[in-house]
Order: C-alpha cells, then structure tokens, then sequence
C-alpha cells in the first residue's frame, strides 16, 4: 500500500496501534462479537499478550472502526520443527463500517508485515470460516467435540494404566509442572503451538461468570516414580433428576506424556462422583479414548474446522516441515492475494529435509495457496482436495505421490484459542 489508509474518500485511517488505544481498539472487537462485556482477570489477560507493533486498527476520525492483530508464534510442523507463524486475531469490523474494504486492507497490510518480519506462515482460527478462503486461508486441522454418557460407556485402558497415582491440586499451585508436560508434547504433534511466556494463564483462566453453575477449574495430576507425566484440568457442574445425580463432567484440558498415563486421566473422568456425562471440546481427531470406549455412539462425537493455515513464503513454508515417504513434485501455485508465491515451485523431500525453490520446469500438480496451506500440516488429503477438484493433476501419479509424503502420523491438532 502506498499510504496507511483504507480509502481516501472514506477518510478512514489504518495504523499500528498504541498502547494508550487498546481499550477503545478492545471495545470494538467485544462489539462486533455481540458486545457483552469480559470479565475484568479475561480483559486483562488479553490485554498484557497483546503485541503492539504487530496490532492494526483503522479509524474512522476518533471511532475505531476495524481490529486486526497477531501473536507471534512458534508452530510445530511434521518433522517437529517449531516454525514462526502469525497467530491472526481480534478480527473485526464495525458493523457501520461493513463492505466499504476494510477487512481486506486489514488483512493486505497484515500479510504484507508478516512477509517482511520474515516469517513464513500466518494461521488463524475463525468465527466464520467463509471469510477467510479469499485470503488464502486453508482449513489445517479439525478438532473433536464429545458428550459421553459414562453411566453407559466403559474405558478399556492399556497395561501400565494402574501403575500411574493420580491427584488433586490446586491448579495455580502445579501450573509449572503441568506447563513442563504440555512444552514436551509440542514437538509430538503438528499445530501445537509452544507457549511463550504469560500464555501459561490461559490455562488458569475462570471468570466466575462464564461458569453458568459450575465448579472452579480443579485439577489432577498423574504421577509415576514422582514424575509428573500429564494432567487434566476441568469443573464438575452438579445436577439431579427424578433418578438421582446426573452432573457432568466439562474437560478443559488433558495432557499426557505416555498412553497409560493418559488412559488413567481419561478413566478418572468417567468416574467422577454423581456424574454421568463427560463434555469435551477441541480434541484431537486422533485422541486415544475413542478407540477404548465401549460404544463410540454414546459417545456424540462432533468434528468442526479449528486452524486455517496460510503459507505467506511458500518456498520457505514447504522447506520446514519434512515428509513421511519422499516427494519430487512440482507446483503451480496460484496465489492472487500474496502474488509473490504464484508461479512452479520444485518441492523435493523425505523424513530428513527438504528443499522448495522456484523452477521452469512443467508442473505436476496445479493448486491454490489455500490448499497448501490444508495440506500443509499433514491432516487434509492432496487427494482429497484432488477428488474436489481443488487439485489439478498434470503428471500421472503426481497426486498420490505428495499425498503420500505430505500425510502426518499423528492428526494434527490446535489445543488451544487465541
């Protein structure tokens, strides 16, 4: 962009914002999300992980009629590389201000800063998921919700399982032994992304308004040889029907360094006193408890996008990730957002590196910038997309090649908002 404005005729402003402006910027973003009001500890977190300098708002005289911002992240990638990402967010527009182009010259200037910081993707999670494929944006993993009925469904856990102890503490009181399980499990996984210091709160996050009846976040720890080897953290909302006690069960958080210990966190949940019913939200799709219960049907099982995935340097995207069987592959890439990525890209690799540079030679598959990016973290199918008709297949078998290689062990997952 030639000046920091939206339209001259519109006289709108967009700038980097200050610090002084954040809660004017704030409010704006909470109207345009329906405008109830956050509890004070929820605004404040928010506000002390806010990176100014990387924060846009475009204005309209005095009034903040546009919020964009980005965290600077480190997201892990197939091969456990932890790569820079933009993590998009506090998106809005004024609904006053709707369809005059203020979310596209938010999100011009905002991949063209993060093309500069030199960081090679920008990933975001979305209120509304067809806003963004015009961007470039990719739907990169997708996230499991659950209500088990644990009164009708039983755990068949693995050997090892009894030898983990399990117990309560106060959550702020093992916060660092619980932040030591989740920092190893970030390399395991695709889409985790490694928490940077002040992001440990989020965890302990719990406005007593946002309870709706129920407990406090109470935590277990599971512990083998006096080692912390993973945690769950949730609330017990008590109720009661003409049969007795029903409560339930609403999971924040489980991690676990080890299958067993995982298993004994999951079997804790389903025989928690008075309960009957486990509610989970954001799982991965993968998540070990499936394949254990006794009926996956009582079970409600729900999948929803979680995080879309943007390569803003395709060349250095495809490079830091690796390939579970080897790929030599040429792309067409179209991109008519980021135009620098347009155009053939040689992407040769294995389980050891690989390499992504520009290339004349023909391409073997056709493709957007959008479908790298779901491709990208190894839980969508090139041949999927391919049998969409979103991949073009211009060499023989070039599809079932990359989609061999692109493919991740492990789905990959987003365990938390932001």
């Amino acid at each position: 962009m030639a000046k920091d404005s939206v339209s001259e005729a519109d006289r709108l402003e967009l700038r980097a914002l200050r610090q002084d402006e954040w809660d004017i910027w704030y409010d704006t973003l909470i109207r345009a999300f329906g405008g109830v009001a956050e509890a004070a500890e929820e605004r404040e977190l928010w506000n002390s992980l806010t990176e100014f300098d990387r924060s846009l708002g475009v204005w309209d005289a005095d009034a903040c009629v546009g919020t964009a911002g980005a965290f600077s992240f480190r997201l892990t990638v197939p091969g456990g590389a932890a790569v820079d990402a933009a993590g998009v967010t506090m998106v809005s527009v004024a609904a006053t201000h709707r369809r005059r182009g203020v979310l596209t010259s938010m999100m011009r200037r905002q991949l063209d800063d993060v093309r500069e910081w030199g960081w090679p993707l920008a990933v975001l999670t979305a209120s509304e998921p067809a806003i963004y494929g015009r961007f470039g944006y990719g739907i990169g993993t997708h996230q499991v919700s659950a209500e088990i009925d644990t009164s009708r469904v039983r755990l068949s856990v693995p050997p090892g399982t009894d030898d983990v102890r399990l117990r309560y503490a106060a959550p702020a009181d093992v916060l660092d032994a619980c932040e030591a399980v989740y920092a190893r499990r970030v390399s395991r996984r695709p889409g985790m992304i490694a928490r940077l210091p002040g992001w440990e709160r989020l965890g302990l996050l719990d406005p007593e308004n946002d309870r709706e009846g129920a407990s406090p976040i109470q935590c277990v720890l599971a512990e083998r040889a006096g080692e912390v080897v993973g945690y769950a953290r949730f609330r017990v909302k008590p109720e009661w029907d003409g049969n007795g006690p029903s409560g339930v069960v609403l999971l924040r958080d489980v991690q676990a360094l080890d299958p067993a210990a995982e298993a004994a966190l999951w079997r804790f949940l389903f025989g928690i006193d008075l309960t009957s019913t486990v509610k989970a939200w954001s799982r991965p799709l993968d998540e070990a408890w499936q394949y254990q219960v006794s009926d996956i049907r009582r079970c409600v099982v729900r999948v929803k996008d979680a995080l879309h995935v943007r390569l803003v340097d395709v060349g250095a995207a495809l490079e830091a990730r690796t390939y579970q069987a080897p790929v030599d592959v040429v792309f067409e890439v179209e991109d008519d957002f980021c135009p620098w990525n347009t155009g053939r890209w040689r992407l040769s690799g294995d389980a050891k590196g690989a390499s992504c540079a520009r290339t004349t030679d023909p391409a073997d598959l056709a493709l957007s910038v959008r479908e790298l990016g779901a491709a990208y973290l190894g839980g969508v199918s090139l041949a999927a997309l391919g049998a969409a008709g979103r991949v073009r297949e211009l060499r023989q078998g070039a599809l079932a090649e990359a989609s061999v290689g692109f493919a991740s062990t492990v789905a990959p997952w987003l365990p938390h908002g932001f």
